[in-house]
């Protein structure tokens, strides 16, 4: 097995200098990728790269990889578990959200080539509100004890913060919208032994 390597994060400026010598992985769902991403990235969801590990591992033997994601949590993630497998990898501090917010461009497939999404945080937020109302209105109108749907989405919600991890996240990556077609990984794949 290949030794363990330390992950590290870099800004958008010193990703922006290093970016034509990067390969760049983005590894939100394929909605939030549609939605807008660095230029040049391949977008392999974070639940996909234990099948992308030879790949990867070829990559960071040719070059920097680059991972991203919106805020910088999935792709701090994605980068140590690629450390764990001796593939050396950076991170994007802040992800595309700090990206864009310098002003820096994000490219947008066609429109008809991939539709885009709501971020995940977005999804996370609408699900949970539905759910809490949906219990407020179910009390209400039905019984008392759907007060409890209302009380489970908040200790989910606290015990999101406190382990920095979204169990209704994952569920929701798991939606026909947000899971990538397998055509377009083995594009993803083929793309990163290009390279």
């Amino acid at each position: 097995m290949t030794a363990p390597v330390t992950p590290s994060a870099i800004g958008p400026d010193e990703a922006r200098a290093r970016l034509h010598r990067c390969t760049v992985i983005d590894v939100r769902t394929p909605g939030e990728y549609a939605s807008g991403h660095l230029p040049g990235a391949l977008n392999l969801p974070l639940d996909h790269l234990g099948r992308a590990l030879p790949a990867l591992r070829d990559a960071a033997g040719r070059g920097d990889v680059l991972v991203v994601c919106a805020s910088g949590n999935r792709s701090a993630r994605a980068a140590g578990r690629l450390a764990g497998h001796g593939v050396a990898a950076v991170t994007l501090t802040g992800g595309t959200t700090a990206w864009a917010a310098r002003g820096y461009e994000l490219d947008r497939p066609a429109a008809c080539a991939t539709r885009a999404t709501w971020s995940m945080e977005r999804q996370v937020r609408l699900a949970a509100g539905t759910l809490v109302l949906l219990g407020l209105v179910l009390d209400l109108l039905v019984h008392p004890a759907f007060r409890l749907l209302s009380a489970g989405i908040a200790a989910g919600l606290v015990l999101s913060a406190l382990t920095d991890t979204c169990g209704m996240a994952a569920l929701l990556a798991r939606l026909p919208h947000n899971r990538p077609r397998p055509a377009d990984l083995d594009d993803v794949l083929a793309a990163l032994r290009g390279r």
